[in-house]
């Protein structure tokens, strides 16, 4: 990471010197920061009501990207879903279908799995010379191993970071070309609560969501002069399959610092995405607890302590109802 100049000492006979090489750069910084704010604040937003607009969602046949889809698909909107099973992608169809605002209104299918660059390109590549660059691009597929650091095998690090961040990337890269061609386009990339904060027994799956936010918060700022939108989301809990799947791994400190935690439906998450979309939002936390410790986190710095002492709260609670257990899980990360 670079540090700044006024950080650098001067020997003796340089301080006047560096202190115009330092003037001049800051400067230059300051400038270069008044374009991106300018092209930043000169995005209106264009999805305002996302009827007539083309949106393509990645992991659209379950969870959170589906009811984006349904969603979408009653405001009016031109919907292409992706994922790998073609099966569950034509009951996702269906689903969607039949929730059409219009019958002229098309909702498309795309099986491809994201992990695999050189699929993704071929296939979005051709997708997109018959029916055009998205207008709205939401990477929702995603994957997540709930375990202790030391219970989980490499592997798993490995295909969450394939899947969640590199997935997320390879689409990017397929349709970006295309947004920048035209000038237009919105980006909506789903990191996690775990993508801002690190969370206990989620030590493979925070580090891809860290990774997603940081692209996003790189492509924000390359992307404005280009007229393309960027937002990052960090939902938290949400009712969805892959929810149910970790429920079954999660280590004992984890359930017991979740106790009494609300779990939101995939149906209020995609509404709160929705209408910060609508409003040309960046960050996007869905709900007031997420939204709080986002504030702790970026603001505040406190979210450590918070989370330290849940911690320490959770450890004592187990001891008592059971002496011998450490908090840890036995779930080696193989399914």
């Amino acid at each position: 990471m670079p540090y700044p100049c006024s950080l650098l000492p001067a020997k003796a006979g340089q301080s006047l010197q560096v202190a115009a090489v330092v003037a001049d750069a800051q400067a230059e910084a300051a400038v270069h920061a008044a374009a991106i704010t300018n092209d930043l604040a000169s995005l209106e937003p264009t999805l305002k009501n996302f009827e007539g607009n083309f949106c393509l969602i990645t992991g659209g046949s379950s969870g959170i990207g589906l009811a984006l889809a349904k969603n979408l698909a009653s405001k009016g909107a031109n919907i292409c879903i992706l994922a790998r099973d073609p099966n569950k992608l034509e009951a996702a169809c269906q689903v969607i279908s039949a929730l059409a605002r219009h019958p002229s209104q098309k909702i498309m299918t795309l099986s491809v799995d994201i992990a695999r660059e050189a699929q993704v390109r071929a296939a979005l590549q051709e997708f997109a010379s018959v029916n055009g660059t998205p207008d709205l691009l939401i990477n929702s597929a995603g994957i997540a191993q709930p375990g202790c650091f030391t219970d989980l095998d490499s592997n798993v690090f490995r295909s969450m970071m394939d899947v969640n961040y590199f997935g997320t990337l390879h689409v990017i890269q397929a349709l970006l070309p295309g947004m920048i061609e035209r000038g237009s386009g919105h980006i909506v990339n789903i990191s996690s609560g775990a993508g801002f904060m690190g969370l206990y027994g989620y030590s493979a799956y925070g580090p891809t969501k860290f990774a997603i936010r940081g692209l996003s918060d790189s492509l924000r700022y390359e992307l404005a002069e280009h007229g393309i939108r960027v937002s990052v989301v960090f939902p938290s809990d949400t009712q969805t399959p892959q929810l149910d799947y970790e429920n079954q791994y999660k280590p004992p400190v984890l359930v017991e610092m979740e106790k009494g935690n609300k779990v939101m439906s995939a149906e209020a998450v995609a509404q709160s995405i929705l209408n910060s979309v609508a409003r040309g939002q960046y960050a996007i936390t869905p709900g007031f607890d997420i939204t709080l410790y986002y504030q702790l986190t970026n603001f505040f710095g406190l979210v450590y302590p918070v989370m330290e002492f849940m911690v320490a709260q959770a450890r004592r609670t187990l001891r008592k109802s059971s002496p011998n257990r450490n908090g840890t899980s036995k779930n080696n990360g193989r399914h």
